[in-house]
């Protein structure tokens, strides 16, 4: 289910690839046909703010979990309340939701890659749990200064770098200009940004308060739940 492409990429988490299993038509079929049907919602509901080949990408920590120091264990996922229901939402408005999550704590030895999809895991038995999914988890596990001499690398898929939001849009057909960047973090806004995405700062997690880079959003939401009111018009 999981693999990690060689040399800067980032690594993913991705249930297209448990598809191509079962399906010779592949992700971005998939996507085509999920894009057929949302376009089909938008013409019912003008409100809907993402384009028929767009996606909602979300930051992991802060935003769908709780931003703690690390998480480095299964034990330290906790999803924030409401963020799973949220996802569901946008699944059933027929947006391809994409998680991007820098996790430099592999880089400096705090976990490693398998320990992380281990914890991806966990996060979509979360997720199922409330009848929610994503189609994608992107990760970042480089550092410019990491311990780990194999992942010091100054990666253009950490974020603020969009790296990560380019490869799943070559992976999987999906339209950043039509697109949605959640996150938490200025380094979130600022690579939706970069990538050409809308930008929603949530007031959970860092709230935008870690001063990294500077970066104004589009909108500001109370929390993901929030977020997708905005993006849904409604509060369905």
């Amino acid at each position: 289910m999981v693999r990690r492409p060689p040399g800067k990429n980032a690594g993913k988490t991705t249930r297209a690839e448990d598809r191509r299993a079962v399906s010779s038509d592949g992700p971005a079929s998939d996507l085509s046909r999920l894009s057929e049907k949302k376009a089909a919602l938008d013409s019912r509901n003008g409100s809907l703010s993402i384009g028929s080949q767009g996606a909602a990408f979300l930051d992991r920590d802060g935003v769908i979990s709780r931003q703690t120091a690390f998480v480095n264990r299964l034990a330290d996922l906790v999803l924030i309340e409401g963020a799973a229901e949220a996802i569901a939402r946008l699944n059933r408005a027929a947006i391809p939701v994409v998680i991007v999550t820098n996790q430099g704590g592999v880089g400096m030895g705090y976990l490693t890659e398998e320990t992380l999809r281990s914890i991806h895991q966990r996060l979509e038995e979360e997720l199922a749990r409330a009848g929610a999914h994503v189609e994608a988890i992107y990760y970042c596990p480089h550092m410019a200064n990491a311990k780990l001499e194999a992942y010091r690398i100054d990666c253009p898929c950490r974020k603020p770098g969009t790296g990560m939001l380019e490869k799943a849009r070559d992976e999987l057909g999906i339209d950043l200009a039509a697109s949605v960047m959640i996150g938490d973090s200025t380094t979130d806004i600022l690579a939706g940004q970069r990538a050409g995405c809308r930008t929603i700062l949530v007031q959970t997690g860092f709230a935008g308060t870690d001063g990294k880079v500077e970066a104004i959003p589009d909108a500001v939401a109370a929390d993901l739940p929030a977020a997708v009111d905005l993006i849904l018009g409604d509060s369905s």
